[in-house]
């Protein structure tokens, strides 16, 4: 446990070690800003083929269960329905607890903010109208569906699925040695930005992590109990949480959705759900089913709202919102702290400043363990709820 969260602890003693620094040497820290730049460049190189070759990939390899019709019609509406509650849920605890207040984030906001009237955004926001502005990480929704089409396309060439999986390979690479800068990209901006607005903004995080936790706590007890009664009535809630903590301890432990893999398959097992099921939904569901995410994307959504004054509220606001914590829920990495591909899509379909990148990334690196807590025995009550729609348990 101590190795698989030493990074994590690393990144959140830099976000409070450089908020402390900044707050202590004031406008003197203005140095470390290119540090902090670098850090967020390097992210936004790298996060365009990242992307395209993890969702291409992932796809290409899922083809091969396209006989598996039944099952995954039943998982795709399980998946839907259980996130979208998770998505409605948050976004109501939100409203009466805003997860930001009397904060101001001196950043740049775009002149034109898509917050609402979401029917006349769709087309900008899943397509372009040329393939060289897919190379943008501004476009991030266009690049996933394109990559879902390629991934599509790939499941009869076993040559081209294998170039995919290799590419998502060398990128995750990448991606790990730019993370190993991330510690000193934290310090720096966290410094800048405290030195501009006080101790305030750290304050925030605290408020943030309370709301996160005593929430996904309580949605884990009641909803999921809710979810194993629908699967097997009293029996099923009673299996649920004799076989449920093998993959809960070991998502904790791990931070990992895709680690958490072998110990959900076994409690699967346990539960008597049939094989058919839970190797199609387990592995599946740690990919494209993270309800804990989902909750992250609603509460980093309304955090933005909030340090930078914008009104969230109204049906618009609060549809578009629940979207694109589902879209969240489904690009995030299964890998620990796997969350920067979900909060860039949040900044690219908000248009939010690219600044504003470190900001939740610091949410993500702090609820990372209960998150994945969710992500991952939420895939174990969903085997549960499938197996009944699939071979009709009552």
């Amino acid at each position: 446990m101590l190795k698989t969260y030493s990074f994590s602890i690393i990144l959140i003693l830099s976000v409070f070690l450089g908020g402390f620094t900044g707050h202590i040497f004031g406008e003197s820290v203005r140095c470390l800003k290119p540090l902090g730049d670098i850090f967020l460049n390097l992210i936004f190189t790298a996060i365009v083929p990242l992307v395209f070759f993890s969702v291409s990939s992932a796809i290409a390899r899922a083809g091969v269960l396209g006989k598996l019709t039944k099952i995954l019609s039943s998982m795709t509406l399980v998946f839907l329905i259980t996130s979208a509650i998770a998505a409605a849920l948050t976004i109501i605890v939100v409203k009466i607890f805003p997860p930001a207040k009397d904060v101001y984030l001196a950043l740049n906001m775009p002149a034109a903010v898509p917050t609402g009237d979401f029917l006349n955004q769709i087309a900008g926001i899943f397509t372009v109208p040329e393939f060289s502005k897919l190379l943008s990480h501004t476009n991030m929704l266009a690049l996933i569906l394109f990559a879902i089409l390629i991934g599509l396309g790939s499941t009869s060439s076993q040559v081209f699925t294998s170039f995919l999986n290799a590419g998502e390979a060398v990128l995750m690479r990448v991606f790990s040695y730019i993370m190993y800068f991330a510690p000193i990209g934290f310090f720096a901006y966290f410094a800048v930005l405290v030195s501009e607005l006080g101790p305030a903004l750290i304050q925030s995080y605290v408020r943030v992590s309370v709301i996160y936790y005593v929430f996904a706590v309580i949605y884990f007890i009641a909803a999921y109990s809710l979810y194993a009664y629908w699967a097997g009535k009293r029996a099923g809630v009673r299996t649920f949480w004799k076989y449920v903590s093998l993959p809960a301890t070991t998502s904790v432990a791990t931070c990992s959705s895709a680690a958490s893999i072998p110990a959900n398959l076994i409690a699967a097992r346990s539960m008597g759900i049939s094989a058919e099921v839970y190797e199609t939904v387990v592995p599946l569901g740690a990919i494209l089913h993270k309800e804990g995410s989902v909750i992250g994307g609603v509460v980093k959504i309304a955090f933005l709202f909030g340090i930078f004054h914008m009104n969230f509220s109204g049906a618009s606001v609060l549809l578009m919102a629940l979207g694109v914590s589902l879209l969240v829920g489904t690009v995030m990495g299964a890998i620990p702290s796997g969350g920067m591909l979900g909060e860039l899509l949040i900044l690219t379909v908000y248009g939010f400043p690219s600044e504003a990148l470190v900001v939740i990334a610091a949410i993500s690196v702090i609820i990372d363990p209960i998150a994945t807590l969710l992500n991952v025995t939420g895939n174990t009550v969903s085997s549960m709820m499938v197996a009944r729609m699939v071979d009709r348990k009552q």
